[in-house]
């Protein structure tokens, strides 16, 4: 389980009202913040606090907020939690396939961000440590022994779908999109995205009680898949 306490969290943003909205929402709920209002100060803070996740507005007066997760990422593995303007699915899709783990759409709330944030730490903390068997809800996935079990009975699963599902596993709670989906799959991030959706439906007949309302499986409109962290 993921605590608060003493987890620093950095936010880059330079619109008054909304870094005041998050910082009051974060020291509220026991998080320790500090904060740039540029892309550059972010970029050295990162460095010089090593925070345990950004809160990073893509729109900085400085520089490109996608320039921002590229500096970042080349140092730091930090998950990165981007504040995503509505509608902006290319932005999205780029601002992920750059590094973020996750991003919010304004205007979000406190439930949505804080749960958002939860699960990046998640997904960044698994990933750093060994991952054998996934669970999330009835949904395990043995990633030794390629072995899939929804509510203990064992399901089966071609090459291609133990593919995809553990691609999504391994980055549980992120968004992954098309072109990564595409790229792990099939070695070719330009085949037809439509094809994906075949095999994306086809796991979701075979791991979900109801395909059409997925509970673990979900899709990203515009973007991509995420596989759900279930308590």
């Amino acid at each position: 389980m993921i605590t608060s306490g003493n987890v620093r969290v950095l936010i880059i943003e330079d619109d008054p009202a909304i870094q005041r909205f998050l910082r009051n929402t974060l020291r509220v709920q026991d998080y320790e913040v500090c904060e740039a209002v540029t892309g550059n100060e972010g970029v050295e803070l990162v460095r010089r606090v090593k925070p345990e996740i950004v809160i990073l507005d893509l729109g900085l007066p400085d520089m490109d907020g996608m320039d921002v997760i590229a500096r970042i990422r080349a140092d730091s593995p930090v998950p990165i939690l981007v504040l995503s303007s509505r509608g902006d699915e290319t932005g999205k899709v780029r601002a992920l396939d750059l590094g973020a783990d996750d991003y919010v759409t304004k205007p979000f709330g406190v439930d949505e961000l804080m749960a958002r944030l939860r699960t990046a730490m998640r997904h960044r903390l698994a990933s750093e440590g060994s991952l054998p068997v996934f669970v999330s809800g009835g949904l395990a996935v043995d990633l030794t022994h390629r072995i899939v079990k929804v509510d203990s009975r064992e399901v089966k699963l071609s090459r291609k779908e133990y593919d995809i599902l553990r691609e999504l596993v391994l980055n549980a709670g992120k968004v992954l999109t098309h072109r990564h989906l595409l790229k792990v799959a099939w070695g070719d991030e330009d085949v037809d995205v439509q094809y994906l959706r075949v095999y994306i439906r086809q796991i979701r007949q075979k791991i979900e009680r109801s395909p059409e309302q997925p509970k673990y499986l979900v899709t990203e409109p515009g973007v991509g898949y995420r596989l759900k962290i279930v308590e």
